[in-house]
């Protein structure tokens, strides 16, 4: 018969193997540098996972630039949030609007082509440490900006530099120079239900 006390050494015995396994592949980790995040896929949360990024490296005394390419003067509970951490925070929203909404097709190469040249003076900046590029997906998904700069800015950032990419559809050149890549699934969302986009939680 199994007691309590047997159930709970062999408990500890498992846990005491893959504490060991776990620890040797942490100290086989040696190699620390800026990181390409690409955050992709038809699920919400993106760009809500890029500030929040946003916020750990805040809570590290980092400054952190933000160019959003697509959305438009929205009034969104991050920027207000992150700007609230002052100079810390380079907030830059360049986009007019979603596509559907400009028309204009030359506009939008336009504000694309401005928000690109301000995220590259952040990324020269040496006193930011994260730079998040909201929806640049979606700028290179409708040839806004050519792909092959914007990849090769990109991979060749200055060394220590982490940049996130958000935006569906991520060209498989961005997703092959990038060092981190997470595709988020939709399983179900609220728009399908006839629920509009709320403060709080779509922005």
């Amino acid at each position: 018969m199994t007691t309590d006390t047997d159930e709970a050494a062999r408990h500890r015995a498992k846990m005491e193997k893959r504490k060991a396994v776990q620890d040797a592949e942490v100290a086989s980790k040696t190699i620390e540098k800026g990181l390409l995040i690409v955050n992709t896929g038809p699920g919400k949360g993106k760009s809500t996972a890029a500030f929040g990024l946003a916020l750990r490296a805040l809570g590290h005394g980092w400054r952190v630039g933000v160019v959003q390419f697509i959305k438009g003067a929205w009034d969104t509970g991050e920027r207000r949030a992150l700007e609230a951490f002052g100079d810390r925070v380079a907030w830059h929203t360049m986009g007019e609007g979603f596509t559907w909404e400009t028309q204009d097709k030359a506009r939008d190469i336009a504000a694309a082509t401005r928000a690109f040249d301000k995220a590259r003076e952040l990324m020269a900046d040496p006193t930011i440490g994260l730079v998040v590029l909201d929806e640049l997906n979606i700028a290179l998904r409708y040839d806004y900006l050519p792909l092959d700069e914007v990849v090769a800015a990109l991979a060749g950032r200055r060394e220590g530099l982490h940049v996130v990419v958000t935006g569906r559809n991520a060209k498989p050149e961005l997703i092959a120079a990038a060092d981190l890549v997470t595709e988020m699934g939709q399983v179900k969302h609220h728009f399908a239900a006839g629920v509009k986009a709320q403060r709080g939680i779509e922005f």
